[in-house]
């Protein structure tokens, strides 16, 4: 008489552990695979037909399910092994961490894994699994940019005041330009790679067909975007556009209208521009924190949507596709809200250690 397989079963918040282990890509892959061979037995399937799908012996099908069957989902991890004892002690970690600390050899930008494991006389494994409990990226890279203006609390404290809680007959715009976007022309569609996934495909090569500069304002209350595309970005252009902005704006001639500005050139020495708008009030970011301007938010969204990727044979084309898409964007636009009530000019640099002035 033939003997009867073990049933599985397992709660739910055990299933659940199962499925998000057999989708990582972080823990080992023989534990992922493991917990492929339970959730296949847990949907009914024979230990022969895991087997075939899975590329393992019967054998290895059977002993897993008898693990988990009597420990559950502990009896998928491999039991503690004596092994051979540690080699590498705190001494070889805190040289590791010195290393990395040092200028890289001659020739070399940063350090990588195979030179710090020539370096140390040690394998690269070694330095992968310690790097990697340690959380070291060597090759990983964050930029920042921290504001040395001297101004820089006061100017944050006035525009984050204006995003927060604007005066009542104020309307608050935020300005800025894209400048020099380029209309490139190359084929693009999709491809179905080797794992058989269908991914958006463009060609290396392309056509330079001119570029054009866009002029965008956002208005913070209501989310809509006003913009014009130029070929020029002089500061006879930004004028051009904040007279056409004005006359498009809601409001009439009590209505105070605040601009949001980083520092770039077009936008200093208006004096006379404002002398004849007197209800106009720029308000300039603090060096090196464009960031602060919330249209920037938006030229994310529309680089996203419009420009990456696509194809423009000439600069008409490029310039209605901006134009067409703020007039999508401005059927749902929506405000953003600024959830950053203090902003402070040390708190980058304060995250950032190790790191020469």
């Amino acid at each position: 008489m033939s003997r009867k397989s073990k049933e599985l079963s397992c709660d739910a918040k055990t299933f659940q552990e199962l499925q998000r282990i057999s989708r990582s890509l972080k823990d080992e892959y023989r534990l992922v695979q493991r917990s492929l061979i339970i959730l296949s037995l847990l949907e009914g399937k024979q230990v022969k037909t895991v087997s075939a799908e899975q590329g393992v012996e019967e054998n290895t099908v059977t002993k897993w399910r008898d693990r988990f069957y009597l420990k559950g989902l502990s009896g998928l991890y491999d039991n503690p092994r004596s092994g051979k004892p540690r080699t590498y002690d705190l001494e070889w970690e805190q040289a590791v961490l010195e290393k990395i600390s040092e200028t890289p050899p001659a020739g070399l930008a940063k350090w990588d894994q195979p030179t710090l494991a020539r370096e140390l006389n040690t394998s690269e494994d070694a330095i992968q699994r310690f790097l990697q409990r340690k959380g070291i990226q060597l090759s990983r890279m964050r930029t920042w940019c921290v504001s040395t203006d001297p101004e820089f609390a006061a100017k944050a404290a006035d525009i984050v005041g204006l995003y927060m809680s604007p005066s009542e007959n104020a309307v608050v715009i935020c300005v800025d330009e894209k400048p020099s976007i380029q209309a490139l022309s190359r084929r693009t569609g999709f491809v179905k790679t080797r794992d058989g996934k269908t991914v958006r495909a463009i060609k290396s090569t392309y056509r330079r067909n001119g570029t054009r500069n866009l002029f965008a304002a956002l208005e913070t209350a209501t989310g809509i975007i006003h913009g014009k595309v130029t070929t020029t970005k002089k500061r006879d252009d930004f004028l051009s556009f904040m007279d056409e902005l004005i006359a498009e704006l809601p409001g009439n001639e009590m209505t105070e209208y605040h601009v949001i500005l980083d520092n770039y050139c077009i936008h200093k020495r208006c004096d006379k521009w404002l002398e004849k708008n007197k209800n106009v009030v720029f308000h300039y970011t603090p060096t090196s924190a464009s960031w602060l301007n919330m249209v920037e938010i938006w030229f994310n969204i529309m680089t996203r949507k419009v420009l990456r990727g696509s194809s423009f044979d000439n600069t008409e084309d490029l310039k209605q596709a901006i134009e067409k898409y703020i007039s999508y964007y401005n059927e749902d636009a929506e405000p953003f809200v600024w959830k950053k009530r203090d902003v402070v000019g040390s708190q980058i640099k304060d995250t950032i250690i190790n790191l020469s002035g």
